[in-house]
């Protein structure tokens, strides 16, 4: 991996206004930087990242975008830092790089966009996987999000980060923090698969939408529950997955979507 890679925490010189005048200070910023994603040397996507926990992206983006089955058929071959961004080179078998060439990215992704970059609405609009659905009880629930809170180190800084939290089948809890909330997600499920953890539930600090459920059933994900509301769509394909999917997940109360 290349030592040089840009920082996730960034000091810079700001003023502060308020009622008793302009007040000099110091803030902490998240930094973001472009990250391409290269499949056995080829350019598949540019997204917009925190650049940290590279290799849980690598994984959790190859499953959670359907490009490799499980986390054992990619491999992260390279982090190279270079003046435009990070190059992050992985490598994956032949017959699913192949299979790459009928997909609709190109090189456009916007950290908080997941669809961006695809250029056929068929792209866009992918069946869904069926999962098997997973419940948790409301007393488990809320102390699940309040260590994802006391977990987001990055956004306690810097107020600028979303987070995501995969709950394993052993009660672990897999947290990771990104400027973009679809590449939240990809880290915490990487940093689940990666460790060799079955993947059951699914906790965001942002809203449901369409991309987060999708990610979340393509990893074999049962259960998506998120502090905002969801999206009508998102709440459609959680009923094709057979997924159970909360929001308002705050205070200790959740609303049942699917």
């Amino acid at each position: 991996m290349s030592a040089a890679l840009p920082p996730c925490r960034v000091v810079v010189p700001a003023r502060r206004l308020d009622a008793d005048g302009q007040h000099p200070r110091e803030e902490v910023l998240a930094g973001e930087t472009a990250v391409a994603l290269l499949y056995n040397g080829a350019a598949f996507a540019v997204m917009m990242a925190t650049p940290a926990d590279l290799e849980d992206f690598a994984v959790g983006f190859s499953v959670s975008e359907g490009i490799v089955a499980a986390a054992t058929d990619v491999a992260v071959v390279d982090v190279m830092a270079l003046e435009a961004g990070i190059s992050l080179q992985m490598r994956i078998p032949q017959a699913a790089h192949d299979a790459l060439a009928g997909r609709g990215r190109n090189l456009a992704g916007r950290g908080g966009c997941g669809l961006c970059g695809t250029d056929t609405l068929e792209a866009a609009i992918r069946p869904v996987r069926r999962v098997a659905r997973r419940s948790l009880p409301d007393d488990r629930l809320a102390p699940q999000f309040a260590a994802l809170h006391a977990a987001q180190v990055l956004n306690a800084e810097t107020g600028a980060v979303h987070a995501a939290a995969v709950l394993d089948g052993d009660g672990g809890l897999h947290v990771r923090e990104d400027v973009g909330r679809h590449v939240a997600v990809d880290k915490a499920i990487g940093a689940c698969l990666r460790v060799g953890a079955e993947p059951c539930a699914l906790l965001v600090t942002s809203r449901a939408g369409y991309e987060v459920v999708h990610k979340a059933a393509q990893a074999g994900i049962g259960l998506v529950a998120a502090i905002s509301a969801p999206t009508a769509l998102a709440v459609r394909l959680a009923h094709e997955a057979g997924m159970a999917l909360a929001g308002f997940a705050r205070d200790g109360r959740c609303t049942l979507y699917a």
